[in-house]
């Protein structure tokens, strides 16, 4: 695994740190008055969730770790265990349902998501940006009713609930971005 100096973290880097593999959320470069210039880097565990701060000199050095990243179908989920399969070797994969956090709810049968392992462990899964969905109950559409930032809650067909435009109606067709958990657009 490539080393690298303190000083070239970037966010999204992944490291081995500690005996822990951590992802770089946060760097800021600091040079105070006195004494020499630091990164100080606001990490999280890639496999229990767990926050770290931490400071780096430009001497220290790293590992830095380069996930492999595989596209994979979803397939079904078996006693809390999601099924992926290979696109490429059609080999199937179970990984825990809580690898996806909050965006669990997005997961469709057929999806193709994106995991990332390191060596033969999944470490995280990425769904699309934008997923469409089915509103389930909102209140009704009101005639005359101007879009102008007055949106109304709805709750989908997968049990989230967002906020969407005045006009969009029940049993309609909507596109949810899943990175801000967002109406996007109708279908």
């Amino acid at each position: 695994m490539p080393r690298i100096n303190g000083n070239e973290i970037r966010p999204g880097n992944v490291l081995e740190h500690n005996g822990g593999l951590w992802a770089a959320v946060k760097v800021d470069h600091v040079k105070p008055g006195k004494g020499g210039a630091f990164a100080q880097v606001e990490m999280k565990n890639l496999r229990n969730g767990s926050k770290l701060n931490e400071r780096f000199r430009s001497a220290d050095k790293v590992e830095r770790v380069r996930l492999e990243q595989k596209d994979q179908q979803f397939l079904y989920e078996n006693d809390g265990m999601l099924v992926f399969m290979d696109m490429e070797t059609y080999d199937q994969y179970e990984i825990p349902a809580d690898i996806l956090g909050e965006r669990r709810p997005f997961l469709q049968d057929g999806m193709m998501v994106v995991v990332e392992y390191y060596e033969e462990e999944a470490l995280n899964a990425t769904v699309p940006q934008k997923v469409k969905c089915r509103i389930v109950e909102t209140e009704p559409v009101v005639k005359g009713q101007t879009a102008a930032n007055s949106f109304k809650p709805a709750i989908l067909d997968n049990g989230v609930k967002v906020m969407v435009p005045p006009f969009v109606g029940q049993d309609e067709d909507i596109i949810v971005n899943t990175e801000s958990m967002e109406y996007s657009e109708r279908a």
